[in-house]
C-alpha cells in the first residue's frame, strides 16, 4: 500500500489549521505588510522541496512553502476583513503611510 497520499493530505490539514489563526494574528500585530516573510519562507520551503531526497519531507515541505505563499493573499484579504468590522482592528497599531 502507497501512503504517501493520505500523509500528504493530513500535512495540507494541519498545515492549513495552523496556518489560518497566524495569519489573524499576523495581521492584528503586525498588518499585511509582514507578507515579504511570508514570501521568503514560502520560497525557502519550497527549495527545500525540491532538493530533498525524502518523499515525505519533500511532500510536506512543499505543501508548507504553497501555504505560506498563499497566506500573502489571505493577508490581504485579512485586512478587507478587519476594515468591514468583521475582525478586531489593533488599538495600539499606529497607521503609516
Amino acid at each position: 500500500m502507497n501512503y504517501s497520499g493520505i500523509i500528504a493530505g493530513v500535512f495540507m490539514f494541519i498545515f492549513t489549521g495552523i496556518f489560518h489563526p497566524v495569519v489573524v494574528k499576523c495581521e492584528y500585530y503586525f498588518s499585511a505588510r509582514i507578507w515579504p516573510l511570508f514570501l521568503l519562507l514560502g520560497i525557502l520551503c519550497c527549495a527545500v522541496s525540491l532538493i530533498s531526497e525524502n518523499n515525505i519531507i519533500s511532500n510536506a515541505t512543499g505543501i508548507l512553502g504553497f501555504i505560506l505563499l498563499w497566506c500573502i493573499r489571505e493577508l490581504k484579504e485579512q485586512e478587507k476583513r478587519v476594515k468591514r468590522g468583521w475582525f478586531p482592528k489593533n488599538p495600539k497599531r499606529v497607521k503609516k503611510a
